[in-house]
């Protein structure tokens, strides 16, 4: 109670915050009467000043009011846009490393510019991240003029660019692209061979659009970069077949926890199939020789039972294609990880595609940790605060808008089943539609997207429908869904990216209506005068129906989405009405809700078509969101405490690549692996404390021999009066050092130096790779310790620093065994060429359950950089004739893009073979 007062009386701290940077506010407004009055040159010329500043010693706190000032002038001018004073408090928070809460149609886009332009001033480079390649396009082009006037440079990173187009971008004063791109290409960087090959500058300041999506959404998954393995069709095919067969009754389907186990009957009963097919060794489904089979059976159960089609993927073209449960798109390219993809290829009976190896991983927690500053915007993040904090030290400021908000947010309607429900939603949507209102449907699915659209055609509605099936008229379809009587059913409308603005919007009305006319043009710009009027009318109309009316059909597991699609309606102070309808029948209240009264109440009070409105209904499903938002938050956290294993493994190997990459030489590196080496060997033959009788000879000469490639005298040595093991490690490695002196003459300094190098690097990431292997199955396995009364996660800890240090042991005997072996043939001869490289796969998948995977196969091109380079000087590029595809033969790479243009890769354009 007493806190309510002092909210009232003070206002709570959020309000207390925004207010303390009114003096700031007010600075930034003194600047603009005399930046106002500056011509365009010298605005411009502001950009150098600000550099010079810094450059005598002046802080970016201290150049924020002029600079914030200078922005909003440039927008002004160039965009016609004049940043409002709560868009200078939204920059102010992303500029101090916080997130901005603003709601839908208040301008993150623009608030981003000040504080990006800001820190771009040092010149180290700024990273915006955004939610999808559309939005990371048109936000540079849009945005980028702002910059650019002002003097700075601007970058797009998207898929199927070349490393040199990354370079250039990463090398701009501001660098726009996804979270996938960014965070892939620094895993990419860090499987190159040469420094100059990397594309990424390091990490100083970062702005990320839709946060709480990239940062909350999407961090259950990590990015993983893999490569193919050998081809299982037939066992996948095989096992699905033995699956379809399977009775509900033999295995225990938990729809929460999205995991399915089979019976003891059910075991028995897979256990004959698989007998009968000739799958099972022995006849124990559960016997070390069946663990591939075991695998196979678990993931083809999950295909068939868990995952359904047109909710978790659709097939299209022949291929599956996972459907991102957040947003709603379809990820094309990216698959499920560790079988569980090809087995949904299986069940559906399409083209199966290898299983990959991972290669190199991050989560995206760890990732966005790696900057020393990080600002974020969304409209939706105060219900995730807590995480927020507690992952990435960033604090949730709410900021208020620049008109206050007229939305009107119903109760919700609850109906006895999804009949009713949806009945009820056709006739509300019928009603509005009527009088004029847009109506904005916000569904969970595809396949209540669809039946929904049923509904409506059978009560003659006329309506769009925007999901994954639709994706390339996407915003075509929302940016239209303002108009006069307009329904637009959206699957999710998660980090659309598109403002609905009532009445329509220009853009695309007029390349709908004129796409033949140019812009900038007499004729173009007479039908953008006649059409802005017509959406001025038609505003008015719209505004007078009552704004746009958002109608939920059902809550979501998070409050975040539901508030995402609410702040479609009431932009800038808009009216706009919002209402949610449920039933019994709805997934979240049919897995997560108090079933038994809820059945109760709906079965005995309710007629049919009746509903019911209590806040305290609505309060009760909140309580259900809280405990899906509690548990997926255990999820994210757990992956974050197992891969912070990984990561501080991953910091020390990348940073030893990277101190071999700009060393000159790395023959003291390699010398100490050679003692650290023969010492292992010699202690291990040679226990400390026994003696020479008790010592394995046979097995000390054959592990030198094996690993230094010498022969020695060990008889001869012990012949002598006194000799110990640190005398017989003395006389090993000189006479390594002096194999390895003839070597380095025979071969030339330049050329040993390259062949150390190469040969380090390639041995360093080959037992990164298996190591990354082993941890995959570790993490597998590592929950059954709790049946031991053991903590997992220390368990984890344990074995991995355990398995790391044997990595390590292994990477310096691989080492000095290779380089003790190596012999030169000094003939001149042509070098074999190098086998083609496989299509790398970047994937974003989830460790733990396999889902949500978000890869992006395509913008793995540029990927054969991770090719260990040849010991000699590389060849210049070849150059091309670009009207004689006959030319390009021997000359393009065959994973490079294609010359003429199509953005296919060579080898799938006029590279094709046969």
């Amino acid at each position: 109670m007493f806190a309510g007062i002092a909210k009232a009386i003070f206002g709570s701290s959020n309000d207390r915050y925004v207010k303390s940077m009114q003096p700031l506010i007010a600075k930034i407004a003194a600047y603009e009467p005399t930046i106002s009055a500056m011509t365009d040159e010298e605005l411009a010329g502001q950009t150098a000043k600000f550099r010079a500043l810094l450059a005598d010693g002046e802080t970016l706190d201290s150049l924020l009011p002029e600079a914030f000032a200078t922005v909003r002038e440039a927008a002004k001018r160039v965009l016609g846009q004049r940043h409002y004073d709560v868009q200078m408090i939204g920059g102010i928070v992303l500029h101090r490393g916080e997130i901005a809460e603003m709601r839908t149609g208040e301008g993150k886009t623009l608030v981003a510019t000040l504080a990006v332009y800001l820190n771009a001033l040092p010149g180290a480079g700024v990273h915006v991240v955004t939610v999808n390649d559309y939005l990371a396009a048109r936000d540079a082009e849009w945005m980028g003029r702002v910059y650019r006037f002002l003097g700075l440079t601007v970058g797009t990173i998207v898929p199927n660019i070349s490393d040199e187009q990354r370079r250039i971008a990463y090398n701009s004063d501001i660098t726009y692209g996804t979270n996938n791109e960014f965070g892939f290409d620094y895993l990419r960087d860090n499987m190159k061979y040469e420094r100059s090959h990397m594309v990424q500058r390091p990490f100083v300041y970062a702005v990320v659009d839709e946060v709480d999506s990239v940062l909350i959404d999407e961090a259950r998954t990590p990015l993983i970069i893999s490569g193919p393995t050998e081809d299982k069709s037939e066992l996948y095919m095989r096992v699905d077949a033995i699956v379809k067969t399977i009775d509900p009754i033999s295995y225990e389907h938990d729809e929460k926890q999205r995991s399915v186990i089979l019976t003891e009957d059910g075991t028995e009963l897979m256990e004959r199939a698989l007998e009968d097919a000739g799958l099972l060794q022995g006849s124990n489904l559960y016997d070390f020789e069946n663990t591939l089979v075991v695998h196979h059976l678990n993931q083809a159960l999950k295909a068939n039972v868990v995952f359904k089609r047109d909710t978790d993927y659709i097939v299209k073209d022949g291929k599956v294609i996972i459907i991102d449960e957040f947003t709603g798109r379809m990820m094309d390219g990216r698959r499920w990880s560790d079988g569980l993809h090809q087995a949904v290829e299986a069940k559906e009976g399409v083209n199966i595609e290898p299983e990959n190896q991972t290669l190199a991983s991050i989560t995206f927690q760890n990732y966005f940790r790696m900057y020393p500053k990080l600002g974020g915007m969304t409209g939706t993040a105060a219900t995730e605060a807590n995480e927020f904090h507690q992952i990435y030290k960033m604090n949730v400021v709410t900021i208020p808008t620049n008109v206050p908000v007229q939305r009107i947010d119903e109760d919700d309607e609850f109906y006895k089943n999804l009949g009713d429900k949806f009945a009820a939603i056709t006739k509300g949507i019928r009603e509005k539609q009527e009088i004029g209102q847009p109506v904005l449907v916000g569904t969970v699915s595809i396949e209540k997207s669809e039946l929904l659209s049923e509904f409506l055609t059978k009560e003659g509605v006329t309506h769009n429908v925007l999901n994954a099936r639709y994706h390339e008229q996407e915003a075509l379809i929302v940016a239209q869904a303002g108009r006069m009587g307009a329904v637009t059913i959206a699957t999710n409308m998660a980090g659309r990216g598109t403002d609905i603005q009532l009445g329509g919007n220009l853009e695309y009305r007029m390349m709908a209506e004129h796409p033949q006319l140019e812009a900038g043009s007499v004729e173009y710009e007479a039908a953008a005068e006649r059409i802005r009027g017509e959406i001025a009318l038609e505003k008015e109309r719209v505004l007078a129906a009552g704004g746009l009316f958002v109608l939920g059909t059902e809550r979501h597991e998070s409050r975040r989405i539901d508030n995402q699609l609410r702040g479609r309606a009431g932009r800038q102070g808009d009216p706009g009405l919002s209402r949610f309808y449920l039933s019994l029948d709805d997934d979240l209240l049919r897995i997560f809700g108090p079933q038994t009264m809820f059945a109760k109440m709906m079965n005995k009070n309710l007629e049919d078509g009746e509903a019911i409105i209590s806040p305290w209904i609505s309060k009760a499903i909140e309580t259900a969101q809280k405990k899906v938002e509690a548990r997926n938050y255990d999820i994210r956290k757990q992956v974050v405490e197992y891969d912070d294993v990984m990561n501080d493994q991953r910091k020390v190997v990348y940073e030893q690549r990277a101190d071999i990459m700009d060393a000159e030489a790395v023959d003291d590196v390699v010398a100490d692996m050679r003692t650290e080496t023969i010492n292992a060997i010699v202690g291990a033959a040679c226990p400390p404390g026994s003696y020479p009788e008790q010592w394995d000879l046979p097995a000390l000469k054959t592990q030198i021999a094996e690993i230094i490639a010498i022969d020695v005298p060990i008889e001869d040595w012990l012949a002598e009066d006194r000799i110990d093991p640190e005398l017989i490690v003395e006389r090993v490695s000189a006479q390594s050092e002096a194999e390895m002196a003839a070597k380095i003459a025979e071969a030339g300094e330049q050329m040993w130096r390259d062949v150390e190098k190469s040969i380090l690097l390639q041995t360093l990431d080959h037992h990164w790779k298996e190591h990354l292997s082993t941890l995959d199955a570790l993490r597998q396995v590592i929950h059954l310790r709790s049946y031991a009364q053991k903590t997992p996660i220390n368990e984890y800890k344990q074995e991995g620093f355990a398995l790391f240090e044997k990595m390590l042991s292994d990477i310096r005997e691989d080492v000095t065994r290779s380089l003790s072996h190596i012999r030169f043939n000094m003939a001149p001869a042509e070098l074999p060429p190098l086998p083609p490289m496989p299509d790398f796969i970047t994937t974003h998948i989830d460790p733990l359950t396999g889902l949500d995977d978000s890869a992006d196969q395509e913008s793995a091109t540029g990927f054969f950089t991770t090719r260990l380079p040849p010991l000699s000087a590389p060849q210049p590029d070849l150059p091309i004739d670009l009207g004689d595809p006959a030319s390009w033969e021997g000359k393009i790479g065959r994973n490079a893009p294609c010359p003429c243009g199509t953005g296919r890769k060579y080898k799938h354009c006029h590279g094709q073979v046969g």
